[in-house]
């Protein structure tokens, strides 16, 4: 594994654990030139989940479209990398789960939309303003008044 800091190809590992669903393994690392640390997360390939967008084109599903998505709306709140790297796993567990090989943008976007709504209010309803592509103040106001549910 490159160190991300200084390219070195040799480091270390300092820990190992399971990720939140089992499926996957995060681990600390340390770059033996520079002593930087860091975080990888090793997971098993398995069959392609193609996404089918709202204009009806397709693509594959990417994990890391997901991942952005997330820690933009997250940006200077207190949710941790952790928190987000859980949220994904739990996402691209349960569209493992369904057994399909096509998923609508829509229902992924319902999914973060549901997580984010249980850790941060501010980061649900940035994430929801522009999934939901609010176009007035009225649909702004309908999405925090579902936070009073």
């Amino acid at each position: 594994m490159k160190c991300p800091f200084c390219g070195h190809e040799e480091t270390k590992v300092l820990d190992s654990r399971p990720g939140a669903n089992g499926n996957s393994v995060r681990r600390r690392r340390e770059c033996l030139k520079c002593e930087a640390r860091f975080t990888t997360y090793e997971r098993y390939e398995d069959n392609k989940l193609r996404l089918i967008k709202k204009d009806g084109k397709r693509e594959l599903f990417d994990r890391n479209k997901v991942m952005n998505g997330i820690i933009r709306a997250c940006e200077k709140r207190p949710v941790s990398s952790e928190q987000i790297e859980d949220i994904v796993e739990r996402i691209e567990d349960k569209l493992k789960k369904t057994g399909k090989s096509e998923i609508s943008s829509t229902k992924i976007g319902d999914m973060v939309v549901e997580e984010l709504k249980k850790i941060d209010q501010v980061s649900y309803v940035r994430f929801a303003s522009v999934y939901k592509e609010f176009r007035d103040i009225d649909s702004f106001l309908e999405i925090v008044k579902d936070l009073k549910k």
